[in-house]
């Protein structure tokens, strides 16, 4: 049993929709080597692997080195002399350095994508399970669609960098090094005129690095921000078509879209420019050797194989140069999904157990509020000086005008918030001093819009009890009244339901979360305008299946339609924050106070 048995969350009247620039602060440095090490953490169950990764780059770093190094001794040697069986020894040589070069390579790829996805799996997993243990608070507090930038795209260049990036690294440093001991082994001279193009590349990287620290920081807020855009429009579809919106709101998306795209367009400009500056300083360092290397072989103080070597040494130096420059962008934006992934996975919920907590007893189901107050925000109090004492198996009905703090009182029951005075009690135990989990295993929530998840009807019915049988489930589908549409199905409970239960009623749907809470059997019961949304057929059905619900245990129940909590134990008129009434239907009627007043209204709307 868990505590979403309605649905999969509340509806929240907490500070919703925040700053699309919250979830993208970020530290702002190159390269973070705290971020670096958290995410090394990730790679360390898969060690070996990545242990035979850098061997295999080792190899093909050294054979690498080694094949320009044979043609060298090729021309200088056999070929010079005219020696055939010496030429083909050196060939063997060549040809089984390339089939290691070949292996090395591919062994190298295979693991390097093997752990890749592991890590990215890995990554993914830690943030969804982070995401879930967060309060409901800070996810009223982000855009859905920057959260799942987070775990899908933040996460994917991450694992670049952590799978392929650093080998890379380490694989282009070693290679450079080595090509440049060669080099300087072969004849000192001549690698010496031909590093004197170094300090323009290194100019060229310092410049390339300086401006793409920002640009390509800002590609990634950017696409975060398109991601939220685009999510929010279409989970606001029905609106937009409904209000015949679609132009403006393609106006605002292509925007943001624009304003995604220039970003992307200005970071891979710099590569557009810092690339070719590379390609065309290898040219330059090529003609430096043809030119140096040529007249030294004129005056002969140097052989052909070298110069040839050299060449090619050269040719290979500009490789990891620019995998390097490469490899920048991808860590400029790995550090940046980085910070923020780890500031996620970092995050402290507001509201955690305490070190003392223990599990909750059975709740028999009485609820106090002993001087509570209450905020969203520190700066705007929502529930002030709230004093409630509900006994156990009653029915409490919760009603007041829009905003009056009706499902703050029921988000403080279940703890999706914390108190800021005061304390909420549960069979005389304060709600802080009791582990979070073992109380809602004993609560449920029917809400207005009740969330249908992807599957058939019986597994949203059993989604609190997921042991349930199918007897259990048909049981509970019986007594919520939901065969009375079931049975027009061809494949019954097994039915497939659409994306946000598209091919069932707002009814249907409701009558399902009910069936699921049934099954679960919570002991406290939340229903948060249950019936607000149907027709007055479909609310009967509903009514009918809540008294069966109702029976025998706690219920909390917010409405707007008071003729459904007529019968109610008790009713809490809430208006600015306060409990102006209580008491029964009768007793608040006959005090013509707030309660008579919204009941009268809406019998006049209802008689109109």
């Amino acid at each position: 049993m868990g505590f979403s048995l309605g649905t999969a969350g509340v509806k929240m009247s907490g500070p919703a929709g925040t700053l699309r620039g919250f979830a993208d602060q970020v530290e702002g440095r190159s390269f973070n080597l705290r971020v670096l090490w958290y995410l090394l953490v990730f790679l360390r169950p898969y060690a070996v692997r990545m242990l035979g990764a850098f061997l295999a780059m080792l190899s093909v770093s050294g054979l690498t080195l080694l094949t320009p190094f044979l043609i060298k001794v090729a021309i200088d040697g056999p070929i010079a002399t005219g020696d055939i069986a010496g030429l083909n020894e050196v060939v063997l040589v060549m040809l089984l350095a390339l089939i290691g070069l070949y292996l090395s390579s591919m062994a190298q790829r295979y693991l390097l994508s093997w752990v890749g996805q592991k890590v990215l799996a890995d990554l993914r997993s830690a943030l969804f399970r982070k995401l879930q243990e967060l309060p409901l608070s800070y996810h009223d507090n982000h855009i859905i669609g920057v959260t799942i930038s987070r775990v899908i795209s933040d996460v994917g260049v991450i694992n670049q960098l952590l799978s392929q990036g650093l080998i890379t690294l380490t694989g282009d440093t070693l290679l450079l090094a080595g090509i440049i001991i060669v080099m300087l082994s072969l004849n000192a001279q001549l690698a010496l005129v031909t590093f004197s193009i170094i300090p323009l590349i290194v100019l060229a990287t310092m410049i390339f690095a300086r401006r793409a620290k920002l640009a390509f920081r800002n590609t990634r807020a950017r696409n975060a921000n398109m991601i939220g855009d685009l999510a929010e429009n279409l989970s606001g579809m029905r609106v937009i078509q409904a209000f015949a919106n679609e132009d403006s709101t393609y106006e605002k998306f292509d925007e943001v879209n624009q304003a995604n795209r220039d970003a992307h367009i200005e970071a891979m400009s710099l590569s557009f420019v810092f690339l070719p500056t590379v390609e065309f300083l290898s040219i330059v360092a090529i003609g430096i050797v043809l030119l140096f290397g040529g007249l030294s072989i004129a005056q002969g103080s140097l052989t052909l194989g070298t110069v040839i070597a050299f060449l090619a040494y050269v040719n290979r130096f500009f490789v990891p140069v620019q995998e390097l420059s490469q490899l920048y962008a991808t860590m400029q934006t790995a550090m940046a999904g980085g910070e923020r992934v780890i500031n996620l996975l970092n995050t402290e919920p507001d509201i955690q157990d305490s070190e003392e907590a223990r599990a909750m007893p059975p709740i028999k189901g009485r609820i106090e509020f002993r001087a509570v107050h209450f905020g969203y925000r520190e700066s705007l109090p929502v529930l002030r000086d709230i004093n409630l004492d509900f006994p156990a198996g009653a029915m409490v009905a919760l009603v007041g005008p829009t905003g009056a703090g009706k499902t703050s009182i029921a988000n403080l029951i279940a703890r999706f918030y914390d108190v800021s005075e005061g304390d909420v009690r549960i069979d005389g135990m304060d709600i802080r001093e009791v582990k979070q989990r073992s109380m809602r295993e004993q609560m449920g929530l029917v809400s207005q819009d009740p969330f249908i998840f992807a599957g058939t009807i019986a597994d949203n019915i059993r989604f609190g009890k997921p042991e349930a049988t199918m007897a259990d489930v048909l049981a509970a589908g019986e007594l919520a009244n939901v065969s009375a549409f079931v049975g027009d199905m061809p494949l019954g409970y097994e039915t497939e339901i659409y994306e946000d239960g598209a091919n069932l009623s707002v009814g249907q749907r409701q009558l399902i979360s009910i069936a699921r809470a049934i099954l679960a059997d919570p002991r406290i019961l939340i229903m948060d305008e249950a019936t607000s949304s149907v027709d007055m057929v479909t609310e009967a059905l509903i009514q009918d299946a809540l008294r069966k619900l109702l029976s025998e245990r706690s219920a909390i129940v917010i409405a707007h339609r008071l003729s459904t909590i007529v019968n109610a134990d008790l009713i809490c008129v809430v208006d600015g924050g306060r409990i102006c009434e209580m008491g029964t239907h009768r007793e608040l009627l006959s005090r013509r106070g707030l309660y008579h007043e919204l009941y009268e209204r809406q019998f006049v709307d209802v008689a109109a």
